[in-house]
């Protein structure tokens, strides 16, 4: 995993020396231990932005498109996506999705961080959408904490459809750890993944400030 240094250290600290991100709340993320960050989703630099900014690795899901690319511009973004530690989720694909949450489950079983973005897909609108219950089933699954997260402004460094980013404002918001292990065992129960879903989902807006729809944001075609 050469290229995961390579960006910690090199990548990494030159992006945040052209767009000095406004970091708020990082003190919110554990050190170490198994911690779910759960964060909006504004853009496809959210993946970047984020763990530039937090000194522990940080794996996340991926749609599986990344992965499975033919030629060499498929080579390299299958390369550039597993050294990252992402994990690839085929959409729409019920027992594919399980087995992507298995994995991410062992990764925090492990003591590692994941992300994942409780709306399931990017927001075409910049409103936050209601949320999807796997990021509650992973937490009652594996106990971890969860730190939910605001960011502001990659939608305009990256707006749908423009593939060159900008340099403008970007503030990243760390909220406190929300701790749900009072619902132990209780992930099977649809009631309770609904409830931990939208606490996480209200923490969320708190810290982004964004308008909130209380309806699910339809998976675009292409991001």
């Amino acid at each position: 995993m050469v290229l995961y240094p390579v960006m910690k250290h090199v990548v990494a600290p030159t992006a945040r020396l052209i767009y000095r991100p406004t970091v708020e709340g990082l003190e919110n993320v554990p050190a170490d231990g198994a911690v779910i960050l759960a964060p909006n989703h504004l853009s496809f630099i959210d993946s970047i932005v984020l763990p530039m900014v937090i000194k522990r690795r940080v794996s996340f899901l991926a749609k599986e498109e990344y992965f499975v690319g033919k030629g060499v511009k498929g080579a390299l973004s299958r390369w550039f996506f597993s050294s990252l530690g992402h994990i690839p989720v085929r959409r729409g694909n019920g027992r594919a999705a399980r087995d992507s949450l298995d994995t991410a489950n062992q990764v925090l079983l492990d003591g590692g961080a994941f992300a994942i973005y409780p709306e399931g897909t990017r927001s075409l609108d910049g409103r936050l959408h209601r949320g999807r219950t796997g990021v509650a089933r992973m937490a009652l699954e594996t106990g971890a904490r969860v730190v939910p997260v605001g960011i502001i402004g990659t939608d305009k460094v990256q707006p749908v459809g423009k593939k060159l980013p900008r340099i403008v404002p970007v503030t990243i918001r760390f909220g406190e750890p929300l701790d749900f292990t009072r619902y132990e065992g209780m992930q099977d129960s649809l009631p309770v993944l609904r409830s931990v879903t939208d606490e996480i989902i209200y923490r969320i807006l708190d810290l982004s400030g964004q308008e909130y729809v209380d309806a699910y944001q339809k998976t675009p075609v292409a991001a």
